[in-house]
Formats: structure tokens, sequence, C-alpha cells
């Protein structure tokens, strides 16, 4: 007698989202900093990195006295929950040097922060999404444009389109065309 063949478990296959994070640093080796937090996203579970803007020099905002930064965009295709996502980029960002608290304007190792999570909109007490001033920084939209020209889903206008009316005046100088974007099988050789 024949024993019946069973078929595989089936896994459910998550939808991947499309997500725009902005990084930036002012302290150290930025550009190392930057990498490296490129390097740590890239090695989360169900998470790739599809791109990665040009990296740019920026003036801080706030005290004008600081370090210039360095600032990019990058964009996750993940399967994570805004909140979980979020958890993610501060577990990174405390492994790369950031301290827990720290005041709003302050000198920083790494910045992680959710600019765009598919169309959704999130506001609840840790999170914000769309980025509440992205639509002010230059510093996001420029390199958010290297990547594509999405739909601000609650001004249902393109980044380019906020670019253009941005009261940001300020000037960003590109210092290099990207970081590598290393894949997963990249850290088993």
């Amino acid at each position: 007698m024949q024993r019946p063949i069973t078929p595989p478990p089936v896994t459910e296959i998550m939808p991947a989202h499309k997500v725009f994070i902005g990084i930036g640093s002012n302290i150290g080796d930025r550009l190392c900093h930057l990498q490296e937090a490129v390097n740590q996203l890239a090695l989360l579970d169900e998470t790739s990195v599809s791109a990665v803007s040009s990296i740019y020099m920026t003036e801080p905002i706030g005290d004008t006295e600081l370090n210039r930064f360095y600032n990019g965009v990058i964009l996750l295709d993940t399967t994570f929950s805004p909140e979980e996502l979020r958890l993610q980029c501060k577990t990174i960002e405390q492994e790369l040097g950031r301290p827990d608290t720290y005041s709003r304007w302050s000198p920083r190792v790494i910045d992680l922060d959710i600019l765009l999570y598919d169309s959704t909109f999130v506001h609840s007490e840790t999170l914000s999404i769309p980025h509440t001033e992205l639509h002010h920084r230059n510093f996001v939209l420029i390199p958010l444009l290297d990547i594509a020209n999405p739909v601000h889903p609650v001004m249902r206008t393109t980044i380019l389109q906020l670019l253009n009316c941005c009261p940001d005046r300020s000037v960003l100088v590109r210092i290099k065309e990207s970081v590598e974007i290393k894949k997963k099988t990249d850290y088993l050789q």
C-alpha cells in the first residue's frame, strides 16, 4: 500500500512595502556611519535595500555651529509594519552609538527617519508617516528624487512639486554618488 504524499506546508508570503528612510550623520566618519546604517538595514529579516540616493553635505538646522551633515535617502522593501521598522531603526541607531535620549538639534552619529511607507498615513505618539518635516527639507526632498518621485500621501503632490515650493533655501553639495548596497549573501563570504 502506498502512503499518501503530503504536500509541503504552505508559508504565507507577506507583501513587501516600499519604504523611504532618511539617513544622516554629523559626527566622526560620517560617510562610514551612513554605510554602516545601510549595511545594518540590509541585514534585517525580510528586508532588502533597493536603492540609495547620492550622499549630500548639508547645513545643520537649529544649531548652526554644528558640523555639517551628510544626508541621503534609502529605499527599502520590507514586510515590517511601520512600528516594527521604527523599532529596528532605533536599535540600529543605538548600536551605531546614538544615545537613547537626545535633544532635538543635537549632533548625531546616525539618524534614521521613516519618510514614506507605501502611501500609508500613520500618526501616533511615537511615529508620524509621512515624516512631518519632509516637505520643508531640501536635504530630504533632493535625495528622495534621486531614487523616485512618489506622491505625498497627505498632500497629494509629487516630491518634485514639493521641492519646487519648498521654503528651504539651503544648498546641498553632492559628495558621493551613493554608498554600497550589500546583499545578505555578501556577509556570508
